[in-house]
């Protein structure tokens, strides 16, 4: 059974407030029955020296992304991975990670293309556990396999997308980068040559809010008044796509958007500027307005004969 919310009246506020649990909560309720435990981040070496006690280690790399083609495990494999860890269908699933929670988010975004119903982050991560000085161990999470059930991904509520955002050129559409990275400035190397964007820039008529916005110096996330603020000036509340540069930043702002601002329908292009920057006649806008829809993308397809060929998914 999933376990009550997290009470802190910090989390009051917001549209769906048992998503966020703070320290206190989770260090009271290590070993419930029920709970899950992972870690998920960027450096995928943090775990080996030192994590929550009972937490579960999930690489991005090898858990999640299909081994041959650019895209996410299919249902069978999720499936698998959920036995192996000993995770539960209604288990309450508590992610935290490095850098800001955006890989951890990023696994919950994936969590839920599978239709996991109770995932939560930690807010403040990693970080805020390890300044808190809690509880830490070296040693690995060890669980009996589970029982959890066949499931299916589901690619049509949370995820778009190239032709997705094509189609979608006018209506809200929200660049989480950093603002040199939108204004065309090229991303540093990352470690993985295959997320290298060759150009830089940024999809015609999406607005830049950097996903930083979103939290404080410390790694938690802002307010509900100061995230109101933060995203005033999106139109509506519905059928919003956020993009990144590959997917990740992303994940944190449709966490945002969709559990603590209560948006209706909230998608993640994960392919993102990876693909978008990478792929043959895409439109691309430089500088610090979102710029107009180009006269080539018409019904979501850009110039030239046929319509847009099917693309490799950047799985990030």
């Amino acid at each position: 059974m999933p376990l009550a919310p997290d009470p802190h009246p910090s989390f009051d506020s917001f549209a769906h407030s048992h998503r966020l649990v703070t320290t206190e909560w989770l260090s009271a309720n290590i070993g419930a029955k029920g709970l899950t435990i992972i870690e998920a981040d960027e450096d995928t070496l943090l775990y080996d020296i030192g994590h929550v006690p009972g937490a579960t280690k999930l690489d991005w790399r090898r858990d999640l992304n299909d081994p041959v083609t650019r895209d996410y495990i299919d249902g069978n494999r999720f499936t698998e991975l959920m036995r192996a860890k000993g995770v539960k269908r209604d288990d309450t699933v508590v992610i935290y990670g490095d850098q800001g929670n955006a890989q951890a988010a990023h696994t919950a975004w994936v969590f839920t293309l599978f239709g996991h119903e109770d995932v939560r982050l930690l807010d403040g991560g990693r970080a805020a556990w390890i300044a808190e000085a809690r509880d830490t161990t070296f040693t690995r999470a060890s669980c009996a396999p589970s029982d959890y059930p066949s499931t299916r991904r589901d690619d049509g509520s949370a995820r778009a997308f190239r032709e997705d955002v094509l189609a979608h050129l006018g209506r809200p559409l929200v660049d989480v980068r950093l603002p040199d990275e939108y204004r065309g400035a090229l991303s540093p190397k990352p470690d993985d040559p295959q997320d290298v964007a060759l150009r830089g820039g940024h999809i015609p008529t999406a607005s830049n809010i950097p996903w930083t916005a979103a939290l404080t110096s410390d790694g938690r996330f802002r307010s509900r008044a100061e995230l109101d603020e933060v995203y005033r000036a999106l139109p509506g509340r519905d059928d919003l796509i956020v993009y990144s540069r590959v997917g990740v930043r992303s994940s944190h702002t449709w966490f945002v958007l969709t559990y603590l601002l209560g948006y209706d329908r909230v998608r993640n292009y994960d392919g993102s500027w990876t693909e978008w920057g990478n792929s043959v006649r895409m439109p691309i806008a430089k500088g610090d307005e979102p710029g107009d829809i180009p006269a080539s993308a018409v019904r979501g397809a850009p110039a030239g004969r046929g319509t847009v060929p099917a693309m490799d998914r950047i799985p990030l």
